[in-house]
């Protein structure tokens, strides 16, 4: 054996998992009423703000107090009041390499009264401006008793069965007792009598203490007159290995050989040893159940016989005997902690947790002689991408129920709106029950707070029986603690750094729980066979990776470092698309990527799809506020394919409809208002080439604000709002968009223009299957402008059907505010009518007389009651007229915003004109 002595007399406090080694003191047993010396490694903290406080050597404080119970901040040194200027009495000294130290003395620097016991410290680190910290530190104190510390070995160290076992202890007194007990009761009681304040003690030589293979667990305690302290520690005895080849065509994880056998494969470098442990042998460590280990020490395995067919069996990987694991390849899992709360009409007949388990955690399920699903649709032809129309779903918050089953019956929902695919949030197994699940355990395991397995390929081969492809929104960026090898390869608060396939702490800013390292060949590895695992077993349609910009080793601070062009992130991604390739080869695959679009535009010519996020475009527009729409362009973008996923909605934005009538100007704060806009916008989102995206109900104005019940929370459906005359129709303008879109070429052209810097926005494509202009209104009030036609000849209005004879190729256009335009040159068959308030009364001319008044504006238009006009102040005539051209209303008038009611007229379209110095504007308003 090695022997390791320390040569420091620093120790380490670690309170919380996340504390790490941050904090250390120069004494063994710090107390609150002697001098201690504290010391912080800053490269240690977790607090995303301590990136202020790294490479200082001066301006560094320390923010602290005392507690004598619960409060750690109790007390505060005197002076300590504003956190934004330093604090002098706190003026940390650097040690160099981001290391800093202190000394006081506790009960004189934060002035505890005499008598009160100090417990426990609250630290942090700050800048002097507070505007760069550390988190929180709890260290805790000791009082005058006596108390022991196990310098070596750590707890749970391994050793070989005739090792030496050296103890070395430090004592709070000296000449102390010390007491062994083996809780195995292989060993007697022993005793030895230390003299001094410490103690190097033979475990097996000097006191011949015996040991048992695998896990040993003793009870140590030290005596000194009437006091005592007592405290439980393990170790562990390596068992013999036995070295044996992989039986042929075993692959990690699960594999069925018959009805009654399983053999077990788990990659696990690094590790000393594994114990196969579950129902099949009452969950005790067994010499039977020790796997084989490979000849490259990396992985174990073991067939087990006997099984009953049909049964289900639970299970767990013993590594090291102490840390339990489920294969990170199975099907299914139990929790002891979140089954009770799944309903048995979502998951009947759930196993019950194993309570013969003493390891915890999540156990993993086999299960010989399934019945395989039956398919019913085998040879399901996707849509091809520029048709694509993917609806965003979460199956929590599609229906009450939350079952697979239920999104199931909803096709004829999705039939009528059109789309042609679907795209689930992430559905393998995540922490609890109540998640967007984004922090995933168990990657190929679907989540039993949705249904069974089956219940989500019956799903599957619902939507393929109805021309909708399913996309799995996969999370390879990071994994929660439950995620087999994070618990595996774990150190205190973190992965550890011989972790295969994580990183202690991610390289970027955006990391959630613990991120993967994708230049590891053991995570590309495992994700290639999780990528095949869906396209085959579940014949999904492709995937949406989650935070892509997050595969990369490369430190960064901030937003535009981690976007920076990245060579190994791309070749990380490409080893990734080359692969499902040659799983399959053609689904799809889409990224949530947001870098530098150098790297876009490689990824997008390489044939990745990416997300084009609108959502602040959009939201800008219907809220009456300006915006370019060119981000809806990939060639704006100077991509060569038109492989960009737009969006205006998705699950992590704002809801448009809801920031419109909260946050919108006062001329568009109204729900038919917004709703005419929304539908505007639609037109011209659809109408840009390449495949699109909404977020479920959109498509009939969801209104709720995305941090209701909290951002992640559970949120209403509002199925409802269909039963509204208005939502509906804008529900009905969906689909017939996402028609034009999934089945007219034209809209797939890559011969295309846009207008979008004005208010009056204009998309153009040409085919020559049909030519096809749109034009929407989103400013506030009514504009005149140009319709690039650039054919003559008959044109149809979408909506309405009216035929247009355009005898100029730039003929001059009115719009009130939120009016849209769809023209075609070819007859298509005409939508249900009044889906749209201007219909069949589209005029165009090619010299309209405006008036010289720049402010002019109606709004709000439509409107249920009143419109109010902005003028410039001078003589108006006003006149309210039918379509008819018969005057209903007149006024002349110097005000600058008069107003006309129109309260008691019936709905329908009317014409606003108004004269100055003898130039005339005719503009559109509708009354809902």
């Amino acid at each position: 054996m090695k022997r390791i002595f320390l040569q420091c007399t620093l120790l380490l406090f670690v309170l919380q998992k996340s504390f790490s080694q941050a904090v250390t003191t120069d004494s063994y047993f710090p107390n609150g009423d002697k001098e201690i010396t504290l010391i912080f490694d800053l490269k240690q903290a977790k607090d995303s703000r301590v990136s202020g406080l790294l490479g200082k050597n001066s301006d560094v404080f320390l923010w602290s107090g005392a507690g004598t119970v619960d409060n750690a901040f109790e007390y505060q040194p005197s002076g300590q009041t504003n956190f934004n200027i330093p604090f002098e009495a706190g003026r940390m000294s650097s040690l160099g390499n981001d290391r800093w130290s202190i000394k006081l003395k506790p009960r004189d620097y934060f002035k505890v009264p005499t008598g009160k016991t100090i417990k426990k410290l609250g630290l942090l680190l700050k800048s002097g401006d507070g505007k760069a910290q550390t988190e929180d530190f709890i260290l805790n104190l000791y009082d005058d008793g006596l108390y022991f510390k196990i310098i070596e070995p750590v707890p749970n160290a391994i050793f070989s069965k005739n090792e030496d076992i050296l103890f070395k202890f430090k004592f709070s007194k000296a000449n102390a007792n010390l007491t062994f007990q083996a809780i195995t009761q292989v060993s007697p009681i022993v005793s030895y009598q230390v003299s001094g304040d410490s103690a190097i003690i033979s475990l097996q030589k000097t006191l011949q203490f015996k040991t048992i293979e695998g896990i040993n667990k003793i009870t140590i305690s030290v005596q000194l007159g009437n006091e005592s302290s007592t405290s439980e520690f393990s170790f562990i005895i390596k068992p013999q290995n036995t070295v044996l080849n992989l039986p042929p065509n075993i692959k990690d994880g699960i594999n069925y050989i018959n009805d009654n056998t399983v053999t077990f494969s788990f990659f696990a470098p690094k590790k000393n040893f594994v114990h196969l442990i579950g129902d099949f042998n009452d969950w005790q460590i067994d010499s039977k159940y020790l796997m084989n280990q490979a000849p490259d020490g990396e992985r174990y395995w073991l067939t087990i016989n006997n099984l009953e067919k049909g049964k289900e069996y639970a299970f767990q990987y013993l590594i090291d005997g102490i840390i339990a694991v489920g294969d990170p390849f199975c099907e299914k899992i139990l929790d002891p902690k979140f089954d009770s709360e799944i309903p048995s009409s979502t998951y009947p007949n759930l196993k019950q947790y194993p309570t013969k388990n003493t390891f915890g955690g999540t156990v993993s399920v086999i299960q010989t002689g399934q019945t395989p699903y039956n398919w019913k649709i085998n040879d399901f032809k996707r849509p091809t991408k520029d048709k694509l129309v993917i609806y965003e779903l979460l199956v929590r918050d599609f229906n009450n129920s939350r079952r697979y089953r239920e999104v199931a019956d909803s096709i004829a929902y999705f039939k009528r709106l059109g789309i042609n695919a679907l795209e689930l949030m992430p559905i393998n197994e995540f922490t609890a029950n109540n998640s967007w699940g984004y922090n995933p355990t168990y990657y190929t395991a679907p989540d039993k707070a949705y249904g069974t397995k089956n219940d989500l390929k019956y799903l599957i081969d619902k939507c393929h029986e109805n021309g909708i492809a399913v996309i799995l929104d996969v999370v390879f960026n990071h994994a929660d603690y439950e995620f087999p090898y994070t618990k595996a390869y774990w150190n205190g608060s973190q992965p550890s750094v011989d972790s295969p396939f994580q990183n202690p702490t991610a390289p970027h800013l955006y990391s959630v729980f613990y991120d993967f390292n994708h230049q590891s060949s053991a995570t590309q590895s495992y994700f290639d066979s999780v990528l095949e695992f869906w396209l085959k077993e579940y014949k999904v349609d492709g995937y949406r990776f989650d935070l892509s910009k997050g595969f990369t080793q490369k430190k960064s601070l901030t937003d535009a470092q981690m976007a920076a062009y990245d060579e190994n992130r791309i070749k990380t991604l490409k080893h990734f698309y080359d692969k499902v390739r040659s799983f399959d080869k053609d689904s799809y695959l889409i990224l949530e990527h947001f870098a530098d679009n150098s790297e876009e535009i490689e990824l997008a010519n390489y044939g990745f799809m990416l997300w084009g996020n609108q959502n602040g475009t959009a939201r800008n527009l219907v809220k009456g506020n300006n915006n370019s729409l060119s981000g809806l362009n990939y060639k704006y973008k100077g991509w060569n394919e038109p492989n960009l996923v737009s969006y205006l909605e998705s699950h992590d934005e704002e809801r448009i409809v809801y920031d419109a009538l909260n946050n919108g100007r006062n001329e568009v704060k109204n729900l038919g208002v917004v709703l005419e806009r929304t539908k505007a916008l639609a037109a011209l989102f659809f109408a840009y080439p390449g495949p699109k995206m909404l977020w479920q109900f959109g498509e009939f104005g969801y209104d709720v604000n995305i941090d209701f019940n909290g951002r992640t929370g559970i949120k209403p459906q509002k199925w409802e709002y269909l039963k509204d005359e208005n939502r509906l129709k804008l529900f009905k303008v969906y689909a017939e968009l996402i028609k034009l879109k999934t089945t007219q070429v034209a809209f797939s052209s890559s011969d295309f223009t846009e207008s979008s810097s004005g208010v009056v926005k204009q998309v153009g494509l040409n085919h020559s299957s049909m030519n096809v202009r749109i034009i929407a209104n989103l400013g506030i009030g009514s504009e005149s402008t140009n319709i690039n036609f650039e054919k003559t000849g008959k044109w149809y209005d979408y909506f309405s059907g009216q035929e247009i004879n355009v005898n100029e190729a730039t003929p001059i256009v009115n719009l009130a505010a939120g009016e849209f335009h769809i023209f075609t040159n070819v007859n298509l068959p005409t939508p249900e009518t009044n889906l749209v308030p201007w219909q069949g009364n589209f005029t165009i001319t090619a010299n309209e007389i405006t008036p010289n008044n720049s402010k002019f504006q109606i709004y709000p238009n439509p409107t249920t009651d009143k419109i109010t006009l902005k003028l410039n102040g001078e003589k108006t005539q006003i006149s309210l007229e039918d379509i008819w051209g018969k005057a209903l209303y007149q006024i002349e008038t110097k005000e600058i915003e008069p107003s006309i009611d129109l309260s008691g007229y019936t709905s329908g379209m009317y014409f606003i004109r108004t004269t100055q110095k003898g130039k005339s504007r005719t503009s559109k308003v509708i009354k809902n």
